[in-house]
């Protein structure tokens, strides 16, 4: 994750010198680049999901990392702004790492433990993905842009060689599970109550959280514009959340294993509404920092918890399954999260993001109450 997002920080920098010069061009086409592999991955995650179920998850993780790791570092030859737009749509297609990974975790691991183990896992993911932009950060500072991208490339190959090394999955393929028809597996997920609305989680909780990211660069330049080492300073803003993730992951995720992941959820929702506010109001790239670092702190929990519960109510040969259009959901809301991010800063100005993000997340919250939360509690009781 951390190759995956290692181009964030300068990515407006490179379509500038692509030749987009306008400013609200350029914060348009960074939503649209950056979602371009969401938008394609967001339809294949099923498909990989249930090929996953099939052959195991350990060979969709080396399909994965390398096709990826082959399509970064070509993204460091292009000349247009299209080509970028182009090969990160088509790397969409090749993904599929972490929901692979998860389904993986998830079949290894106890059930008394998944919680931790999933929240474990978590941190690496979030935050790989939020401090790899900070090592992008200090790389463009130092080399050129296009030599970033080989870079990553060669980062996402090495994931390659430690799944080969270290990553040993005993699994065998349920035969009746892997000929369910698309029509019989939707039936079963939604008579848990549980499953899709946890999708809706995914979706929305994504959607905030990369409404911002791609254009963080741009903030930091607005609040600190005499500040030197711009993309440093920028990584720096990512990476805030990632330390917050690194922090709390793993230990809500052992709270979750004891309390429930299912107030996990709720409570983790609605402390990252609040705090998203306060960014808003910040004056220096130095306060957007402070505050990412506190929500990074609170939304710790959110995808662990999600996981588990899915995990739960789903059964081990169709986890895959499960994890694909879960991980759906989830690239969908990377697909619509920079879009909308991008599109609400070119016409009312960055600070009205974190205003919707905030309602996104309250409305979600009390979605999940009504949903989530009384559909388990309702289960219990009968």
């Amino acid at each position: 994750m951390a190759g995956m997002n290692l181009v964030i920080p300068f990515l407006p920098l490179y379509i500038h010198a692509l030749g987009v010069r306008a400013t609200a061009d350029v914060e348009r086409w960074t939503g649209l680049v950056f979602s371009a592999s969401y938008m394609v991955s967001a339809f294949v995650q099923p498909l990989w999901g249930r090929l996953a179920d099939r052959v195991g998850r350990r060979v969709m993780l080396l399909r994965s990392s390398i096709g990826m790791g082959v399509l970064m570092a070509s993204m460091g030859l292009v000349t247009s702004v299209w080509q970028l737009f182009a090969l990160r749509a088509l790397m969409g297609s090749v993904s599929g790492f972490i929901s692979a990974a998860t389904a993986l975790q998830a079949t290894q691991t106890p059930t008394e433990h998944a919680g931790r183990a999933l929240g474990t896992l978590q941190t690496g993911a979030v935050t790989g993905g939020l401090i790899g932009p900070f090592i992008g950060g200090v790389l463009a500072e130092w080399m050129s842009l296009r030599h970033v991208f080989f870079v990553t490339g060669g980062l996402l190959l090495l994931a390659t060689v430690l799944v080969v090394l270290f990553v040993r999955e005993q699994y065998t393929p349920d035969p009746k599970a892997a000929e369910l028809g698309t029509a019989d597996f939707f039936r079963m997920i939604r008579a848990t109550g549980v499953i899709i609305p946890l999708s809706v989680v995914s979706l929305v909780l994504q959607t905030g959280y990369q409404a911002i990211e791609p254009i963080v660069t741009i903030y930091v330049r607005q609040l600190s514009p005499s500040a030197p080492h711009l993309t440093t300073l920028a990584g720096a803003a990512f990476a805030a959340v990632g330390v917050g993730n690194l922090i709390s992951a793993p230990r809500l995720g052992q709270l979750a294993d004891k309390a429930g992941p299912e107030k996990i959820l709720l409570w983790s929702l609605v402390v990252a509404a609040v705090l998203y506010l306060p960014q808003a109001f910040v004056t220096s790239a130095y306060w957007l920092m402070g505050m990412r670092l506190l929500l990074g702190l609170a939304v710790g929990g959110l995808l662990p918890a999600v996981q588990a519960m899915v995990r739960r109510y789903t059964p081990p040969a169709l986890q895959g399954r499960a994890f694909g259009y879960n991980s759906s959901f989830f690239m969908a809301g990377s697909l619509v999260g920079p879009i909308m991010g991008g599109f609400v800063a070119a016409s009312f100005g960055i600070p009205a993001i974190f205003f919707v993000t905030a309602a996104l997340l309250g409305l979600n919250a009390l979605w999940v109450s009504r949903t989530v939360v009384a559909g388990i509690h309702r289960a219990a009781a009968d």
